[in-house]
C-alpha cells in the first residue's frame, strides 16, 4: 500500500471540504484513514484507492494515519488550512530567490505560515518520475526551503495566510514554455476543432518515428541546448538589454523546443499525463494561472484552449464549480520585435474567459511588465492581485470594487462622441496622457482623442461615419498611464459594434 507522493509530512489539507485520500495498492486490501478524531475507509480496486475524509477545522499541526492490513504510514506535521494549485509556465515557475525582493521575502519567510509541494517535473512516465516523486515532499517556509519556490504562488500564500490566520500550501505545477496544451488530456484537446491543429502538428512531426529515435533526437537536442543556455545566459549577465537577434548571432541557433516526439515535454497532453494525473485529484481551493506566452502564436483559439484546460482540470478534480483564477499577460515586446499584437489577442481571450466562464478571477497585471524580458523580476504585485481576487471571487471578504477594476462592457454614441461604459465603475486615475483609445470606421483604425468624465471614457469620433469597432491598448508593449482609484489598470479590449 502506497499514499501518492503528493502526501507526506508537513503537508497541508484543505479546511472545511471533504479530503480526499489516494493512492496505489493490492485490490482488495482495506485501507483506512485516521486524523483528528475521524476515521474513514476505501478498498483498492484496479490497483488503486480512495478515501474521503469529512471536513476539518483548522489546525497547524496534527498526524494522519493510513492503514493496511500489512502496513501503517504516519504523516507528521500535517496541517489543515487552505490549498492552491500554482500552474502555467515560466513567470508562475519563477523563483523566489530571483525576484526582485526575493532577497529580503527570503530572510524573513520563516515567520511566515506557508508550505509547499513541487510536482515532480518528468517528460515521461517511468522510473525517473518514480524516483523523482519518492524524494518530493512538502516543506515548509525557510530561507533554504524557499529559494525554489514559485514567487507569485509564494507572495499570494504570505497575504492570504496573513489575512486568514491559517497555514496556505502552494502546489507548484508548472513548467517554463509551456502550452496551455501541454496540461490537459487528449480527450478535451481533440473535441474542439479550433484545438485539433495541436494534435495534428504533432502527428505530422512524428509520423513514422519509433519511441527509440524520437527519445534519442530528443536527448541530443538536450545536450546542444543546455549548452546554448549557458552561453545565452552569459550574453544577458554582460548585457542585460542586449537584442534577441545579437544573442543568436553570438550564441549559435536557438532550437527551443526542440523535435516533438514522446519526451519532449512540450508534446500536447505531455505533462497532463505525467504531472496534473500524479497529483489530481488532491483537495484543494482553487488554481492560480499565468499561462499565455507560449500560445501566442494561436492566439486566435487561446479562449477555446483556456476553457477547455478548466474544464478538464475542475473534471479531473471532480468539482464542477472550482475556482480558477487567471494571470493577465502584462505588457512585452522583444526590441528587435514588431509588434505583433499578439499578446493583446492573448489578453482579450484571458478577459472573455473571466467575462464567461464561472467562477474565474483575473488579476490585471498589464503594468507588471518590462521591455526586453519576458520574465519580469518583480512578481509580488501579481501575487497580491491573485490575493486580491481570492479574497472578492472565492471567500467574499472584499468588495469587488477594491479587488477588481472597472470592465469594459459597451459603447454608445452621442453626437460625436462615443461613450464608453463600464462594469464595476469608478472614478478613473489618469497617470500621464490618456491614450491607446482607437476607432474603427472600417477595416483600419486611427487613434482617438479620449477623456474621462466620471466613470465613463469619452472618444471623439468623425462626423457622420459610423463607427465599427473601438479598442484600448491593443499593443504587446506601451506604458499603461489608464487606472481605477483602487489602483489596479484598467484592462486591454476590443469590442465590435453590435458583437
Amino acid at each position: 500500500m502506497k499514499a501518492a507522493a503528493i502526501f507526506s509530512d508537513n503537508m497541508v489539507l484543505q479546511q472545511n471540504k471533504p479530503v480526499r485520500i489516494f493512492g496505489t495498492g493490492s485490490d482488495g486490501e482495506k485501507i483506512t484513514a485516521k486524523i483528528l478524531g475521524n476515521t474513514a475507509f476505501g478498498y483498492v480496486k484496479n490497483g488503486k484507492w480512495e478515501i474521503i475524509l469529512p471536513p476539518m477545522k483548522s489546525t497547524d499541526s496534527c498526524s494522519l494515519e493510513i492503514k493496511s492490513p500489512c502496513e501503517t504510514i504516519i504523516f507528521n506535521n500535517v496541517a489543515v488550512g487552505e490549498v492552491w494549485l500554482a500552474g502555467g509556465q515560466s513567470n508562475m515557475e519563477f523563483e523566489l530567490q530571483n525576484d526582485k525582493n526575493g532577497f529580503q521575502a527570503l530572510k524573513n519567510c520563516g515567520d511566515e505560515n506557508v508550505r509547499f509541494y513541487y510536482t515532480s517535473k518528468c517528460s515521461m512516465l517511468g522510473e525517473d518520475l518514480i524516483r523523482s516523486e519518492e524524494n518530493s515532499r512538502w516543506t515548509t517556509a525557510s530561507q533554504e526551503n524557499s529559494k525554489n519556490w514559485s514567487a507569485v504562488g509564494y507572495y499570494f500564500a504570505r497575504e492570504l495566510s496573513r489575512k486568514l490566520n491559517v497555514t496556505v500550501g502552494i502546489i507548484g505545477c508548472n513548467w517554463g514554455g509551456t502550452s496551455a496544451s501541454v496540461w490537459i488530456s487528449r480527450e478535451y484537446l481533440q473535441r474542439d476543432e479550433r484545438l485539433l491543429p495541436y494534435i495534428l502538428d504533432y502527428e505530422k512531426a512524428v509520423k513514422g518515428k519509433t519511441a527509440e529515435q524520437m527519445i534519442a533526437e530528443y536527448d541530443e537536442y538536450t545536450a546542444y541546448q543546455t549548452e546554448w543556455e549557458k552561453k545565452k545566459d552569459a550574453c544577458y549577465m554582460e548585457n542585460h538589454n542586449i537584442k534577441w537577434s545579437e544573442v543568436i548571432k553570438i550564441c549559435g541557433e536557438n532550437r527551443y523546443p526542440g523535435p516533438l516526439g514522446c519526451k519532449n515535454p512540450m508534446r500536447p497532453c505531455g505533462l497532463y499525463e505525467t504531472m496534473i494525473s500524479r497529483i489530481k485529484p488532491y483537495t484543494i481551493r482553487g488554481f492560480l494561472y499565468y499561462q499565455g506566452e507560449s500560445d501566442d502564436h494561436r492566439p486566435k483559439s487561446y479562449y477555446a484552449l483556456l476553457s477547455s484546460l478548466i474544464e478538464c482540470w475542475r473534471k479531473e478534480w471532480k468539482d464542477s464549480e472550482l475556482p480558477f483564477l487567471n494571470v493577465q499577460l502584462p505588457m512585452f515586446k522583444y526590441a528587435d520585435d514588431p509588434d505583433y499584437k499578439n499578446w493583446a489577442e492573448i489578453r482579450q481571450a484571458q478577459l472573455n474567459v473571466y467575462k464567461t466562464v464561472r467562477n474565474t478571477g483575473l488579476a490585471v497585471t498589464l503594468d507588471c511588465g518590462e521591455f526586453n524580458n519576458i520574465h519580469p523580476v518583480d512578481k509580488e504585485p501579481v501575487g497580491h492581485r491573485l490575493y486580491l481576487q481570492a479574497l472578492s471571487e472565492v471567500y467574499g471578504i472584499a468588495e469587488i470594487s477594491e479587488t477588481m477594476p472597472p470592465v469594459f462592457r459597451e459603447f454608445y454614441r452621442e453626437g460625436d462622441d462615443i461613450i464608453l461604459m463600464f462594469d464595476n465603475p469608478c472614478d478613473f486615475d489618469v497617470r500621464g496622457e490618456l491614450k491607446d483609445f482607437e476607432i474603427s470606421y472600417g477595416e483600419e483604425y486611427i487613434s482617438a482623442e479620449a477623456r474621462t468624465d466620471g466613470d465613463c471614457i469619452i472618444l471623439t469620433a468623425e462626423k457622420d461615419r459610423e463607427v465599427r469597432a473601438v479598442r484600448y491598448l491593443w499593443t504587446n508593449y506601451t506604458n499603461v498611464t489608464l487606472y481605477a482609484q483602487n489602483g489596479l489598470p484598467v484592462p486591454a479590449f476590443i469590442l465590435m459594434h453590435n458583437a
